[in-house]
């Protein structure tokens, strides 16, 4: 279970990495679109917004399987660590949902972001099989 527990840390962690390259394309991509004359409307929409959109709902759900795994592992403290992305997660969509309302707030879904990576990276790394100890 440990290797699962890993796997879907590392997993959150990576998808982390390529929401913020998926929005990164998103604005580039408006800008580039806008500097040839497209209107950027309700209706618009381009693979960066759309990735990062689908991805973010699949952290989610990978959230709550890393949240049902840690309990079934004896990682230190790892059932901890899975119930704080888990919130992260929560937190995030919160911010998301709420940024259209006041964009402002998006810099905070950026950083709660790059929180969630930071807490499932450490997750990922608890899971490392303890060395056994020496005697000496």
């Amino acid at each position: 279970m440990r290797t699962a527990y890993r796997a879907l840390a590392s997993a959150i962690a990576l998808a982390v990495v390529l929401q913020v390259a998926s929005i990164a394309l998103a604005g580039f991509t408006i800008a580039g679109d806008a500097q040839d004359g497209a209107a950027i409307g309700a209706d618009y929409t381009n693979l960066g917004q759309s990735f990062h959109s689908t991805a973010g709902i699949a952290i989610g759900l990978v959230a709550l399987i890393f949240l049902i795994v840690s309990f079934l592992t004896d990682v230190p403290r790892g059932r901890m660590l899975a119930g704080v992305v888990v919130g992260l997660v929560v937190l995030q969509f919160v911010l998301a949902v709420a940024s259209f309302g006041l964009p402002a707030l998006g810099v905070l879904h950026g950083i709660n972001g790059l929180a969630i990576a930071g807490v499932a990276g450490a997750a990922s790394r608890r899971a490392v099989a303890p060395r056994m100890a020496t005697s000496g």
